[in-house]
């Protein structure tokens, strides 16, 4: 072909225009790749999200129903008493109040819905067929594992085991969960695979699909059986522990490259130029959305292994790590773990207010990092209980970190321009080589932190074969007191009797538990008395001594009688429905009987101590403060107490013969006692001096071993003579 000059002035002119097409062409490819893989990335992101979620929603579901199978009255409400109201507040409707479950059901062990609740079901027989062809294979399955003492899958977070899948209900995709009803203290014995069940369901369309489009930004979320509602939507099939679909969760996906490209498209015709300009702002705006949601799966990686408030390693976090540093380790390296405990810290909180706690926590976090090596790993593995791994560790060098650490916290932290004191205890375990058991460096760590904690606070211990010793002498007489609960004559109640200051005649009794073991002999109250509040036994070491006092006041009419009370004790449900019942039993007034209390009991979080109170003091019931002056802030709390008497302690009235002693502060309390209407007994008086001054000072009532000791009920009717005992008894 021959070109002539006209020709190829022509294709000169339309070169720049080829050049530009050719630009522009390269360009829209450029974009156009770019927003599809942008938007596939997006798209797939989304949909591992919601798998996520959704894992998460089977696990939350199966530990909302832990928090009250796993209790000792669930099962003797199903099993024995039957107390349906109960079971419905508790088991039942109460879930869907406060959980948000749509179902919830109690199996008996030969597979019958004996109490049935369904969201929009009336008729319990119908809302258990609802639900039973897909919970009964469940429920068998677990019947099964049970049967055979299956605990795959128990760990310190997961109490029991459970059976739990994802089904269609009604056409309606749904979690349903089933979990035994089991003793937490171990005390009720059951039969494995006779347990009673708990069937939780949460269904995933409704209210879940609105929240799950507002939390995570997901647009139009709606659930089919079948995609088949649109190519423009993106779909996550639901998938059963079997492999069986049983639908599809669709949305409207966000496409951040399409939406970029549809809104740049007009400049891209206007001018060529501008696309390059444009295309570099495309892929900034591509790589910031990009960023914002690898954003967003990092922060819920970090949420899941560490703690949102100070930041440190959580739990599950310090487990793997502390199982890494053990397998990495040389055969002659050796670790050391410590157990760091808070002293202190829950009186902080409960009286100065959680927002207060949380900031008192980061500080003690951060004080941490500073006197910590910086390769230390720190982790806070509870409300107030830290870890600290130190690889390479020599026992001088731990020594000097526990001192450090404890110096570090004792120091007052500053918070709202008010001191905030608390301390420190800490517990250590050494080990040796990759061949070690990091559960076992645990749990000596614990031990050796109990062993700190007992010795005085504020001090740390190194474990030491004694201390296992420690423990088994713990649980050899935690086993004993169960067993003189059973027997009846090692436990006695004493009286000591309160004195009126003005009359100086008895005007009330003290009863006191003591213990006299048949091979270790008396054992102190302040020994055996937490140990029962920490075992559980404290309910019926107090309902033994509520009784024995009841009967003594029957037995004296024209005497009070006071009873202390655990603060663990009061904060059980039924604790004013036993005081109600043993007064009625013996026909006691309930005026007479006086409830002696300590500032723990108004600390409760959960307000059943307060319940408690108020309930027994409309029924006549008094109450008294103990050991006041002792506790956290008690003047700034006296204004606001329900007490109708304070209780001096001891250690005020033993300072009387001590410069700026105790007589400034008895007489201020007394003060401000009988300005609140409230009247005051002072303990441990222990001279007649002593006595005059409390007598001077205002005092209403004088308890001590100067006026009378403890004494048993034979001692307590010679002391206040036979015939008083027969004219008060006609």
């Amino acid at each position: 072909m021959r070109f002539s000059v006209g020709n190829i002035a022509v294709f000169k002119s339309m070169l720049p225009l080829l050049v530009a097409m050719t630009l522009m062409g390269g360009v829209y490819l450029a974009v156009r790749w770019s927003t599809q893989q942008s938007d596939a990335v997006a798209v797939e992101r989304q949909q591992q999200l919601i798998e996520l979620v959704i894992s998460k929603m089977q696990y939350s579901i199966a530990h909302d129903q832990e928090s009250v199978t796993v209790w000792d009255d669930a099962v003797r409400k199903v099993s024995k008493e039957w107390d349906r109201e109960w079971i419905d507040s508790n088991l039942g409707s109460w879930m869907h109040s406060y959980f948000r479950h749509d179902g919830a059901f109690v199996i008996s062990p030969d597979r019958r819905p004996l109490y049935a609740f369904l969201v929009g079901e009336a008729d319990e027989q119908n809302a258990f067929k609802n639900i039973a062809p897909e919970a009964m294979p469940l429920i068998a399955k677990l019947q099964k594992r049970l049967a055979v003492g299956d605990e795959a899958g128990i760990s310190e977070q997961v109490l029991s085991i459970g059976e739990s899948d994802l089904v269609r209900l009604g056409g309606r995709p749904a979690i349903v969960s089933v979990k035994p009803i089991v003793s937490d203290s171990g005390n009720i014995v059951q039969e494995p695979g006779g347990e009673f069940l708990h069937v939780a369901v949460r269904f995933l369309d409704g209210d879940f699909l609105t929240r799950l489009g507002e939390e995570y930004v997901f647009e139009d979320v709606r659930f089919s059986v079948v995609p088949n509602l649109g190519q423009e939507r993106s779909y996550a099939p639901i998938v059963s522990s079997s492999g069986e679909t049983i639908g599809y969760f669709s949305w409207l996906p966000f496409r951040p490259g399409a939406d970029v490209a549809k809104a740049t498209a007009p400049v891209l015709l206007v001018a060529a130029f501008c696309l390059f300009a444009l295309t570099g702002v495309l892929s900034m705006i591509l790589r910031k959305r990009s960023r914002r949601l690898q954003q967003s799966q990092a922060e819920l990686n970090h949420l899941a292994l560490h703690d949102p408030l100070t930041g440190l390693a959580n739990r599950a976090s310090f487990n793997q790590l502390l199982a890494g540093v053990v397998a990495a380790s040389a055969a002659d390296q050796t670790n050391a773990l410590l157990y760091l405990d808070l002293d202190r810290f829950k009186q902080v909180n409960d009286t100065l207010g959680h927002p207060v706690g949380d900031r008192l926590m980061i500080e003690v976090a951060k004080r941490l990092r500073e006197t910590a090596p910086a390769a230390a790993v720190i982790s806070r593995i509870g409300g107030d209980e830290f870890t600290i791994v130190v690889e390479h560790s020599r026992q001088d060098e731990v020594e000097n970190l526990c001192d450090s650490l404890i110096a570090a916290i004792r120091r007052p932290f500053e918070i709202d321009g008010q001191p905030v004191l608390i301390g420190l205890s800490i517990g250590v375990a050494v080990a040796k080589g990759n061949a070690a058991d990091p559960v076992e460096i645990t749990r000596k760590a614990d031990i050796a932190l109990y062993h700190a904690k007992t010795s005085g606070r504020n001090r740390y211990a190194i474990f030491g074969p004694h201390m296992d010793e420690l423990i088994r002498t713990r649980r050899d007489l935690e086993q004993d007191l169960r067993a003189a609960l059973e027997a009846g004559n090692q436990l006695e109640v004493f009286y000591q009797p309160v004195y009126s200051a003005a009359s100086q005649e008895i005007s009330s009794l003290e009863a006191l538990i003591r213990w006299r073991h048949p091979n270790k002999g008396a054992i102190a109250p302040e020994v055996f008395v937490p140990l029962a509040e920490t075992s559980g036994l404290i309910d019926r070491l107090g309902a033994f001594v509520l009784k024995e006092a009841c009967s003594t006041a029957r037995e004296f009419p024209d005497l009070d009688i006071a009873v202390n009370v655990s603060a663990v004790e009061l904060g059980q449900r039924h604790y004013a429905a036993q005081v109600f019942s043993l007064l009625r039993q013996f026909g006691i007034e309930p005026s007479r009987l006086e409830l002696e209390i300590t500032e723990t009991a108004l600390l409760d979080e959960a307000g059943i101590c307060e319940k408690n109170i108020t309930a027994l003091r409309e029924f006549g019931v008094k109450f008294a403060l103990d050991d006041f002056g002792t506790g956290f802030s008690s003047f700034g709390r006296l204004q606001r107490l329900e007490v109708d008497r304070i209780k001096i302690d001891r250690s005020f009235v033993q300072a009387f013969d001590q410069p700026d002693g105790g007589v400034a502060i008895v007489q201020s309390i007394v003060g401000v006692a009988h300005a609140k209407g409230l009247r005051t007994t002072a303990e441990g008086v222990e001279t007649e001096e002593q006595s005059e001054i409390l007598r001077n000072l205002g005092c209403d009532e004088l308890q001590g071993f100067h006026l009378a000791k403890p004494m048993p009920k034979n001692s307590l009717r010679d002391l206040l003579g036979t015939e008083r005992v027969q004219r008060t008894s006609s």
